[in-house]
């Protein structure tokens, strides 16, 4: 294993482990999702200049379009959620009350 792969493999299995352990604010969680999918997006495009083929040059263009669609819906979630709850804990979030 090369050392970039290895630096990508760790930083997504250490967002990983944030966004299953410190799950106290929700954006910690968006931060943590974030890092992941900047790590999958620098390892595709890593991956697609490796082989240096012309038919997966569009796929880290579509999960950065992707990361951006998530990373948007996250924010106006934690608005949504800041204004009605006042706060953005995890804990104080109960679907049961919706």
């Amino acid at each position: 294993m090369t050392p970039v792969h290895f630096s990508l493999t760790t930083a997504f299995i250490l967002g990983l482990m944030g966004l299953a352990f410190h799950r106290a604010h929700l954006l910690s969680a968006l931060l943590c999702l974030e890092g992941m999918m900047l790590s999958l997006f620098i390892a595709l495009a890593l991956w697609t200049l490796q082989f240096e083929s012309m038919s997966f040059s569009t796929a880290p263009m579509l999960l950065l379009a992707f990361s951006a669609c998530e990373a948007s819906t996250g924010l106006a979630l934690l608005v949504a959620t800041a204004r009605t709850h006042g706060t953005d804990r995890l804990q104080n979030l109960n679907l049961l009350q919706c």
